[in-house]
This record gives C-alpha cells, structure tokens and sequence, in this order.
C-alpha cells in the first residue's frame, strides 16, 4: 500500500488549484504535481467541507471534537489524581514519599506525566527512584543542596564560600568545592557574579563528519557530489527571503542521484522544526531511506536534538561541512541560486502564501519537469528516475 503523501505537498498542491488562472485545468495541475486527477478533485473536496462550501463534518470539527474527548478524559484523570493525592497524604504520609502514590495511580490506568504534572513533580527523578533505591550520598547531596538553597534564597548576593559558611552553621557543613558545584549545577549564582553565557553567534562544533569530502593527490580537499543510486546522498539547506507580511523561510532536500527536490517546508520562522518536517516529508515521499547520507551545514536547525533524532529514527546518516564554507555544500546552493533568480528575485511579494505558490509551482512544474539538465543527459529529474528506475527493474 503506497505511503499517503505529506500533509505540507497537499496544501500546496490545492492552492495551486485553488489559484490557477484562467485555462488551466486540473488534470494539467495534477500532471505538474505527479498526482492523480481524482485524488487532486478528493482533496478539493474536502477542502471545500472544511472551508464550509459543502455539506459534512469537516476536519477542523472532527479535531475539536476528538480534542473535546481528550481534554475531558485529561480532566477525569487529573480529579482522580487529586482525589487520591489528598487521601494519600491525610494519612500522615511526607512529600517526599508520593512516588508509591504515582506508582499506585499508574498501575489503575493514569499516565505518569498526568500524575506528576498535577502534583508537581519532574519524572526523571521518578523512575530513577522506581528503578533504584536513593543511594545514602543522595541524600546528604540533597540536604546540602537545601541547606544552600535556604541560603541563597535568604542572600542572593552571596558566592559559593558564603553559601557553604551559612550551611555550615545549619549543620551540613561541606567544602567549598562541593559548594561550588551543587550551586553552579542549579544555577544558584551571586547577583553580583552572575556568568552569562555566549552570544550564540558563532556556529557550534560539527556534530557529524564530513562525508563528501575527499583528498586530492596534491593533498587538497574537495567535495563529491554524486550517488550511484537514488536514496544514497541528500543535500538539505535553508533559505529565506522576504515579504511585506516578514519572512519566508524554505528548508529544502536535494537528492544527489537526480537532482529532484525529494522533500521540502516552508514557514515563517527558521526553527529546528523546519528542517525536521522537511526530512519527514522526504522520508514519506522516498519510503526506505536506511543508510542514505544526509548532508549539511553546520547551521543550529541541523545540529539540533530533534533533527538528530530523526535521522537516527530513520536510520540515516549525518554529515557536515565546514565552517563559513559554501562550497562544502556547493550542490544545493546552485540550486537556491537558481530558486533565488527564477522566483524570489523576480518580484516583490506581498504575502507569504504568494510567494510559497510561486516557489512549490516552479519546483514542482519547472525545476522536475521542464528544466533539463546536462548531467542527466538533457533529461529532467523525474525523466531521468524514471528511466534509471525502469532500467534497474528490467535488469532485475
């Protein structure tokens, strides 16, 4: 069963449809978008129910109420938590032992993030008590760190050395190196020495190797752009332009093997998200990705948790360029330049959904199938999978 397409190329293709000009069809605009006609007229059509042209529940009304139905549920559960937590501890029983309590209400059903929201509690603590029992150094560590806190709350002015004398006179005495390290681990400083941190200006290290360089005879190095089969080298990078609404920012990723654009995300914001949707969308595009490389910058959305996450959850591989380097990553600028020359520059955009129509329509329509390319033999991207595709099942 062929992958639904992603909810981001859906949009765009119905507001393509939705703004076409006069003469062109939907058949023409499903062929530009490699979609098929009828499944473009369902989408239409269900566009239609929810902009409330058309009878019928539409998907806004279905996620409220499915969102209704959550949040009442969230709500039983959080009265059940309360109504257990106050029996609990009318019986006498100290904070420090509502753990049993959430144990208790996970095994009758309640999720354990429920329960220690509403009782206030950080989970991580949780299941490293469910998993051990609090070693003794634990709990000196922890009336050191209340004894300090105590101090710090009543001074704020005052360092480490200070903080240790005045827990000392509270009979958890402590050197001032161990001061110095419960205070700094909770952010506990003196309003006078406060530490700041970085600007955040200057890029952070690589947290992948460089993958598509290699080392000349001469003993230069120089980049590689090229695959043998689809789904083997990506290149992903980020461009934004403006719009009298603000910023347009479009994260796109570019198979080496064709040049296609195999996925993309366009927002108003440049956040780690961006790039992570993008990857999403190329994934549901391409089906099996295991072991494809998937090169970038060393820009903060490609070095983020969340993207990292999600190449290892698809079982792909990072790798970087370096830093203030473009040619490192020359394959996917040539590409923005091109973007840059045959939209972006061409006009001055008013609102963002202009300017995001015109960039998934010269993608979609010009860049994959009218724009020939001389590496692929004067074919475009989807001819030239489309023949190697046919080729590599002919010889199997």
């Amino acid at each position: 069963m062929p992958k639904p397409y992603p909810s981001e190329f859906r949009d765009d293709v119905m507001r393509v449809a939705r703004h076409r000009e006069s003469g062109v069809t939907i058949e023409q605009i499903a062929k530009d978008f490699g979609v098929h006609p009828m499944t473009l007229q369902k989408w239409l059509q269900r566009a239609a129910v929810d902009d409330g042209s058309m009878p019928g529940q539409s998907r806004t009304e279905g996620a409220e109420l499915r969102e209704a139905r959550k949040r009442i549920r969230l709500l039983e559960q959080e009265n059940e938590v309360l109504r257990r937590a106050a029996a609990y501890l009318s019986q006498a029983n100290l904070p420090k032992r509502l753990y049993p309590l959430v144990s208790e209400l996970a095994a009758a059903g309640i999720p354990v993030t429920v329960t220690c929201r509403v009782l206030k509690l950080s989970r991580q603590p949780y299941y490293r008590w469910l998993a051990a029992p609090i070693l003794p150094s634990e709990v000196v560590e922890a009336y050191r760190a209340n004894a300090l806190f105590d101090a710090h709350k009543d001074d704020p002015e005052f360092g480490h050395r200070l903080l240790a004398d005045e827990a000392a006179e509270a009979g958890e005495a402590m050197a001032d190196r161990t001061a110095w390290r419960i205070a700094s681990s909770n952010g506990w400083w003196s309003a006078f020495g406060k530490k700041r941190g970085r600007n955040g200006k200057k890029p952070g290290p690589p947290v992948h190797d460089d993958l598509c360089a290699v080392i000349d005879e001469d003993g230069r190095t120089r980049h590689v752009f090229a695959a043998k089969a689809p789904n083997e080298r990506w290149l992903v990078d980020i461009t934004e332009h403006k719009t009298a609404e603000g910023k347009l920012c479009c994260c796109a990723i570019k198979d080496v093997f064709s040049g296609r654009i195999v996925g993309y995300s366009i927002d108003s914001r440049m956040k780690s998200r961006l790039a992570v949707q993008a990857l999403e969308n190329a994934v549901a595009m391409r089906g099996d990705v295991a072991g494809c490389t998937v090169h970038s910058d060393r820009g903060s959305q490609f070095r983020s948790r969340k993207f990292l996450r999600a190449l290892t959850r698809h079982r792909m591989v990072g790798s970087m360029g370096r830093v203030g380097s473009s040619g490192d990553n020359a394959a996917m600028e040539s590409f923005f330049a091109l973007l840059q020359k045959n939209v972006l520059d061409r006009r001055s955009w008013t609102t963002r959904e202009q300017l995001r129509i015109a960039i998934v329509t010269w993608i979609q329509r010009t860049y994959h199938r009218r724009r020939r390319q001389r590496r692929l033999g004067t074919l475009t991207p989807i001819e030239f999978e489309t023949i190697m595709n046919t080729t590599a099942a002919l010889a199997a």
